[in-house]
């Protein structure tokens, strides 16, 4: 008799029983045939090579310690998204790539000598970050503040984003297209994160900041725009999940902020159908 395929979904320590979209998946995983565990990217306890394949999921406490987690994923058999892909989109500098590319992203600073006096607002961020930490939103009046955002992040050796804070943040959200096995899924709308002169709002210290998300249909050119990175992302015939994170620029056009391919949530609680449709594709892969 076959055995069963054996399928783990990488979360972190402090997040042991996974988050609710790898809980979902492996429910629903669990309904295919495939068991499913649920292990922690770190513990040195959890023998990989058992796997048939490995899913990173909430593995959301890497960023400081980049190098090692690139490391383990580099040491497994087979995991998904790929470690290549996990190198190139766990420091957000993947956006000088895309734009070279022809992908309008939002305009980027990078290591800035100084704040910028003709921006009403702005966010500073590093490039490594997960869950928006060490990230603020500045304006008129705190400059100093910003300055000190800004030195802080120097002084730690980290590369330093400097971007408009756009309008359009506060009124239509950003936009999150979720593709799974290479197709479009689904989307979410995301609410503001970032408050004046402050981090994050409503940041539990761990994860994703995440302000009020609901259920969105993507527009044409959103989804148009999606495809367009997704198709500039290296090595990217394979990715497993893919999350599109997408704002109206000044002009009403969408422009992306950020690329998700290593440890996004993927908001599956607000789209039925949704956790059959990617415990599919990772049985696909198995």
């Amino acid at each position: 008799m076959t055995a069963s395929p054996l399928c783990a979904l990488a979360t972190c320590a402090r997040l042991p029983e996974g988050s609710d979209d790898a809980r979902m998946l492996a429910a629903a995983l669990t309904g295919l045939g495939v068991a499913a565990d649920i292990a922690v990217w770190d513990d040195p306890d959890v023998d990989w090579s058992r796997y048939d394949l490995v899913v990173v999921r909430s593995t959301w406490d890497y960023t400081d310690r980049r190098d090692e987690f690139l490391a383990w994923a580099e040491s497994l058999p087979r995991v998904l998204n790929p470690a290549d892909v996990l190198r190139w989109n766990t420091d957000k500098r993947y956006l000088r790539d895309l734009e070279a590319a022809g992908v309008p992203v939002v305009p980027t600073r990078w290591d800035p000598d100084g704040i910028p006096a003709d921006w009403p607002e702005y966010v500073l961020k590093p490039s490594v970050s997960s869950g928006s930490r060490d990230t603020a939103r500045w304006g008129p009046g705190e400059e100093d503040a910003a300055r000190a955002h800004l030195r802080a992040l120097r002084d730690a050796g980290r590369t330093v984003m400097l971007q408009p804070y756009l309008e359009a943040v506060d009124t239509a959200g950003e936009t999150a297209l979720v593709f799974l096995g290479g197709e479009y899924s689904h989307a979410g709308r995301k609410a503001r994160v970032l408050n004046p002169g402050a981090g994050i709002e409503g940041l539990a210290g761990l994860g994703e900041a995440r302000g009020k998300v609901t259920a969105a249909t993507a527009t044409d050119a959103e989804l148009d725009l999606a495809h367009r990175v997704l198709d500039a992302v290296p090595g990217g015939r394979d990715l497993l999940y893919a999350r599109v994170d997408l704002i109206p620029g000044p002009g009403g056009d969408p422009l992306l902020i950020e690329l998700e391919l290593t440890e996004p949530a993927l908001y599956l609680e607000h789209a039925p159908g949704s956790d059959d449709r990617f415990a599919k594709a990772v049985a696909a892969r198995l």
